[in-house]
This record gives structure tokens, sequence and C-alpha cells, in this order.
């Protein structure tokens, strides 16, 4: 098994000796299962996570 790398600020993780898997800085699980580490590498260099959209506000009309 070979070290961690980082991608496009993502860690491409070998999770079992098959199974790669993108991680983001927190370590929870963005993108795979991926067979090989070369396949990984290949989305992880592409890969463009959409931010969760901005919480609505609510306008009270009192």
């Amino acid at each position: 098994m070979s070290a961690e790398n980082s991608i496009n600020g993502y860690l491409i993780k070998n999770v079992s000796p098959s199974e790669w898997w993108i991680v983001d800085s927190s370590g929870e699980k963005v993108a795979g299962s991926f067979t090989s580490e070369h396949a990984a590498i290949e989305v992880a260099s592409v890969f463009q996570d959409q931010p969760e959209p901005p919480a609505r506000r609510r306008n009270s009309k009192s």
C-alpha cells in the first residue's frame, strides 16, 4: 500500500486491498469506490465538490 496522496485538496485513501476513496480534509468520503489508486487520482484531479447552498433567511413580518 502506498502513502496517501493529496490531489486537488482531497486525500486518496486505500481502505482495502482493491478499494480506494477520495476523502475531504475532515475524513468524509466524497467519491468512490475506485478499483485502483490511479483511477481515484484521475477523478480527484478534476473533482469539484459542490458547497451546500446558503441558509435561507426568514423575514418575519410583524
